[in-house]
């Protein structure tokens, strides 16, 4: 377990190519504006099959 864990920090300090800080900050302000649409459009659909499902109920009354 030990080699295993020296063996992946080698590794991260070797073979990994990290971005830069400002890639770094790019990247995630375009994660953050994703993570956003996604949640407003899941929303959206959300809000719409709850619409839907409430007028079917409403007519079964």
């Amino acid at each position: 377990m030990i080699t295993y864990i020296k063996a992946s920090l080698e590794e991260l300090k070797n073979n990994v190519s990290w971005p830069t800080r400002e890639q770094a900050s790019n990247l995630m302000v375009v994660v953050a504006v994703f993570s956003l649409i996604f949640a407003l459009l899941t929303w959206g659909v959300d809000t719409v099959f709850s619409r839907v499902i409430q007028v079917y109920f409403d007519l079964l009354k």
